[in-house]
């Protein structure tokens, strides 16, 4: 006979009780290895000392580790239970460059295995699989997207993680993002005794963001551009023979990103036509697509955190509010998928500020270690015993392994 409404409530409920409680158990390692990984940065896909600490307690609770994958050295996964939902959750730990971890992935690192660990507590109730996937380089290199085209995702019914931010944000949203350099060559000469023989690279540059900068006025709403001259000369009195640009361009999606990274293109073009120099364009990371979050797990999860008392941003306020770039876009894409944000009091700073760096490790964000793997747990129970939601997201996994077929 099939179970009762009343039955399935008391099963869920008994689940959830139990993930709580390996949590809970878990929490001072949990805070313990999110200190950790903050206080040895490692940046992208150089990340040999906080894999092995994040893959620790996966491995004393009997986690199979199958690493590296998708011939990423810093790349893994950790999977346990043999249920028939997939449950992947994302776990990032690469730091930027001179702040650290302004952005927070310690955070995101320990609750990953946080959630993982108190699913592992009922994945055999829940018909669950749980699968971390340590994913390096999201702040460049895009190392979700590698693992994605190499199949790492691919028996995934869902995908789940949780980022920190100075708010809660269940439907978080993100820009689709192209990470170019743009290296002008052009001809050294003395610059005082045969300037006539040179032709300025750094020039180059100085009209390519002439250009950009007038382009401006007239992007589309949610385009944006923004970079840096990573090198522009050797000597004053050398003309500069060659110089290089990095930057981002930025759209609501690919679509915007594609009429942007045209306009931004020509741009690039005059400041070398002008100069007499030459350019080339090349792409330094896969490009990262905007989010695209499943509705169904945003029901649940804002149900969820919710209950704990959080208080995220009305969905009105969170349609108008992106949050940078995320690789994780690009598995939202393709795997159903939830990014939304944890806030932490970060005393009014913002990711990538030495400032949240701090914060970071700070009992408030200590406290958004434990509320995200609680959080990503209870959503996953809570996706498992709705038959609607779980058929659902079985289906479309089946459908994606016969395109893939």
């Amino acid at each position: 006979m099939p179970r009762s409404g009343e039955d399935h409530t008391r099963n869920r409920s008994a689940a959830v009780a139990a993930a709580d409680a390996a949590i809970g158990s878990a929490t001072g390692e949990l805070l313990e290895l999110s200190h950790s990984i903050h206080a040895e940065p490692e940046l992208a896909f150089a990340e040999t000392r906080s894999v092995a600490k994040a893959l620790a307690p996966l491995r004393a609770r009997g986690f199979e580790i199958r690493m590296p994958v998708a011939d990423l050295d810093t790349a893994f996964v950790a999977s346990y239970g043999s249920g028939e939902l997939v449950v992947g959750i994302c776990a990032e730990y690469d730091a930027l460059p001179e702040i650290g971890h302004a952005c927070g992935h310690n955070i995101i690192a320990a609750a990953a295995v946080g959630a993982a660990l108190g699913l592992a507590e009922v994945a055999d109730a829940c018909g669950l699989t749980v699968k971390v996937f340590g994913t390096p380089a999201e702040e460049s290199g895009g190392g979700k997207v590698l693992m994605l085209e190499r199949g790492v995702f691919d028996d995934a019914a869902m995908a789940m993680m949780v980022h920190p931010g100075p708010v809660d944000i269940v439907n978080a949203r993100s820009l689709a993002l192209a990470d170019l350099s743009v290296l002008f060559h052009g001809r050294e000469a003395h610059a005082s005794a045969a300037p006539e023989e040179g032709r300025n690279a750094g020039d180059a540059i100085t009209v390519s963001q002439v250009a950009l900068g007038l382009l401006r006025q007239h992007l589309r709403p949610g385009q944006q551009l923004h970079g840096i001259v990573n090198s522009g000369g050797v000597a004053p009195n050398i003309v500069p023979g060659r110089a290089e640009l990095l930057y981002y361009l930025r759209a609501v999606d690919s679509a915007s990103l594609d009429d942007l990274m045209r306009r931004a293109s020509a741009c690039f073009e005059a400041g070398a036509l002008a100069t007499g120099c030459t350019h080339e364009i090349r792409t330094l990371a896969p490009t990262y697509t905007e989010l695209t979050a499943d509705p169904g797990l945003l029901w649940a999860y804002r149900e969820q955190i919710v209950g704990m008392g959080r208080v995220p941003l009305a969905p009105e306020v969170e349609a108008v509010r992106p949050l940078g770039s995320t690789d994780m876009g690009n598995v939202t894409h393709v795997i159903p998928g939830i990014h939304p944000v944890i806030g932490i009091d970060a005393g009014g700073a913002v990711t990538h500020q030495p400032e949240f760096a701090a914060a970071c490790v700070t009992p408030s964000a200590d406290l958004a270690v434990i509320d995200g793997a609680t959080a990503l747990a209870r959503t996953a129970i809570q996706i498992a015993g709705d038959q609607l939601h779980r058929a659902r997201l079985l289906e479309l996994r089946i459908q994606r392994q016969e395109d893939i077929r």
